[in-house]
């Protein structure tokens, strides 16, 4: 029917013609609406569950599109979004936002360099982006898009008007330079456990991807992906401070690391623990799914956190934090030393931890007269007994980075400051170089230098080995700098991006649960019951050093 007449401004128009036209607008107006409205097209059988997180993302894919500027005249084109799988986010960055900018917003021109961990992911969203582009909706509405017959194959297809998209590996971008480079989950599961390939993609990430802008000023980087460890990607953005606008929206809100946006934008649930896509993963699901994935995926991939809440293997609030001013006064003091003498910033520091062991417990009996030796005797088992078994204490802690004369000299400041007994070091590599090095120059300090074979142990092994008496209560620490960078680490162990303190800590509280210097609760009773059977007899000593 010609609506001309019934008004005769829409002469020659239809009603389709018309709603053609509000789809037209609406879509120019919202990413999101377009995106309802092409979904049908990518996943047909599939239908649309919108959700607020999309809304939220897609405010700041077309602050880019619109190019806002900041006061200082730079332009908001730097973005990292971190949100758990299957919340729509390859498809959200790599195949409707160009399609939305092509089309709706009539940006024919911009070209897009798509990169994921796999190729392969990379081109299937290409596919699905350029099947949009020829169906009969998208050509109806933006006749303009129109894609060119010898530049159309699955890597790259270019349009009529000199925009193309190209898929890619992460780590292989070469040649081409683009208006955006859209990285989606540059790192796998897999890829994230080896320490050669987070290197690899972070030289790259750093290094290749600024090279590959059309416009330094004005072209745009937008990292999307999941966390898998503290030095992916997206730790490297945020330790760099690259002046990247972060959304990070876990599975469940944690209102304590909830932040507005750059825009102003921030996360719409209301309290901890509310769930961020409740239609299409109900709570039966993430608890099903969090069951099966185990606390580090969990809190990589769903919390977007690389270490599960409160830690992983030595959780954080299994420290016990020492309240008091001063130390208690010791009966025994470790150090342990973690070497790797070289001043490149690229390697692992040096690293040293200082332990301090007592025997607690207030009310002590003192000694006093006795009629024989026979109860004097009785009196000291008495007294040992009475005590609380032993504890230990973090009482110094370091990392940095020197040469091997220097790093014995700053070694051996900290044993004579701290008054250490003995100095363990790991008998390998650089460890016997330093060790030979400390005896021949200070064999005549109070502190002895001991060599500890880790036996092919790895160091998740001798982490795991030490975490007993962290769930005993036993390890305390002072509420210091440099405490917590001890505590952060062993928190965020085996995915920190260092682990030269966790070594310090396993090969230090290590040493002494072997030597019998530190017992568990039940060893401790089990001594004391063994030791009452014999009350006559001298005590052993506590610790044989």
């Amino acid at each position: 029917m010609d609506l001309g007449l019934i008004d005769p401004r829409l002469r020659g128009r239809t009603a389709a013609d018309v709603m053609d036209d509000i789809v037209r607008a609406e879509c120019k107006e919202s990413l999101s609406k377009f995106i309802e409205y092409c979904w049908p097209i990518i996943e047909p059988a599939m239908p649309y569950t919108p959700n607020w997180h999309i809304d939220f993302i897609c405010k700041h894919l077309e602050a880019i599109t619109d190019g806002v500027q900041f006061e200082d005249g730079s332009y908001y084109n730097r973005l990292l979004v971190n949100v758990p799988p299957g919340c729509m986010k390859s498809l959200l960055l790599t195949c409707f936002w160009p399609l939305y900018e092509w089309g709706p917003r009539n940006m024919p021109s911009m070209r897009y360099i798509c990169t994921s961990h796999s190729q392969d992911l990379a081109i299937r969203d290409g596919l699905k982006m350029r099947r949009v582009v020829e169906s009969e909706w998208y050509q109806r509405l933006w006749p303009h898009v129109k894609l060119v017959a010898d530049q159309n194959e699955k890597k790259k297809f270019e349009n009529t008007r000199t925009g193309w998209r190209q898929a890619a590996a992460a780590g292989s971008i070469t040649g081409n330079r683009a208006d955006r480079i859209l990285i989606d989950d540059p790192l796998s599961v897999s890829d994230a456990l080896s320490d050669q390939v987070k290197e690899t993609t972070t030289t790259w990430f750093l290094e290749a991807i600024p090279s590959r802008l059309s416009s330094p000023v004005k072209s745009a980087i937008v990292c999307i992906m999941q966390r898998l460890s503290e030095d992916d990607i997206s730790g490297v953005i945020l330790d760099k401070n690259l002046g990247y606008d972060h959304i990070m929206l876990p599975m469940r809100y944690d209102p304590a690391r909830a932040a507005p946006t750059l825009l102003g934008y921030e996360d719409e649930r209301t309290y901890e623990g509310q769930l961020l896509f409740p239609t299409r993963f109900p709570p039966e699901v993430v608890d099903r799914d969090e069951k099966i994935m185990g606390p580090w995926a969990t809190a990589g991939q769903h919390q977007q956190s690389p270490e599960p809440r409160g830690g992983g293997i030595i959780p954080r609030d299994k420290w016990v934090l020492w309240p008091h001013e001063h130390f208690p006064e010791f009966d025994l003091v470790i150090a342990s030393l973690d070497t790797a003498y070289t001043e490149k910033q690229s390697n692992d520091p040096s690293a040293m931890t200082v332990w301090g062991v007592w025997s607690g417990g207030e009310g002590v009996a003192q000694m006093g007269n006795y009629g024989s030796r026979a109860e004097e005797a009785q009196a000291i088992m008495e007294r040992r007994y009475s005590q609380e078994h032993p504890k230990v204490m973090l009482v110094n802690a370091w990392t940095e980075r020197f040469e091997l004369h220097d790093l014995v000299q700053r070694v051996t400041e900290t044993c004579k400051r701290y008054q250490v007994d003995t100095l363990l070091i790991e008998n390998k590599g650089p460890g016997i170089s330093v060790g030979q090095e400390l005896r021949r120059l200070y064999g005549h300090e109070d502190f002895s230098v001991q060599l500890i074979d880790p036996k092919n142990q790895d160091k998740v092994a001798r982490l795991y080995a030490v975490q007993p008496l962290f769930y005993d209560d036993l390890v305390h620490a002072p509420n210091k700098t440099w405490s917590d960078l001890v505590i952060n680490q062993c928190a965020t162990f085996p995915k920190a991006k260092h682990d030269d303190l966790v070594d310090t800590v396993s090969m230090g509280l290590g040493w002494l649960r072997r030597g019998g210097m530190l017992l568990r609760g039940k060893e401790w009773t089990e001594q004391l019951d063994e030791g009452r059977k014999h009350l006559g007899k001298p005590p052993a000593p506590l610790y044989r050093c």
